[in-house]
């Protein structure tokens, strides 16, 4: 039920604490002082800290509650991947790098993992 962090490693295409926190800074110097940019990253951030709540809720939930709330965590996830693609849009126009949206790719799981980083640096930020 509940997991370790190199078990996590272990999984494929996931991301190592230091890629995300490499991607998460570039975003974030890519950004800058751009308040269109950082208002983005607070959407994005927001979008995020819901889909991260559901996200570690699952391995409580029994099978009729994962059920129950598959839809509602699916759209959260959507709507984080939706986030980070305008986000890496604006940025793009801007003529910012966004070469961390590359390597980040489109892969669900590590769009989400990378989420759930951003929950966890603002919440350790946030004491």
């Amino acid at each position: 039920m509940f997991s370790t962090y190199a078990e996590y490693l272990a999984m494929p295409g996931s991301l190592t604490f230091e890629e995300m926190a490499s991607l998460h800074r570039q975003i974030l110097e890519e950004a800058g002082r751009d308040a269109d940019a950082l208002a983005l990253y607070g959407e994005l951030y927001a979008a995020a800290v819901k889909y991260a709540q559901s996200r570690a809720q699952w391995p409580l939930w029994d099978r009729e509650e994962k059920q129950e709330e598959d839809r509602t965590r699916t759209s959260r996830h959507d709507h984080v991947i939706d986030c980070f693609n305008i986000l890496a849009r604006y940025l793009k126009k801007q003529g910012k790098d966004v070469s961390w949206h590359d390597t980040l790719g489109s892969d669900r799981k590590r769009v989400g993992d990378l989420a759930c980083y951003l929950v966890f640096t603002g919440s350790l930020n946030a004491r």
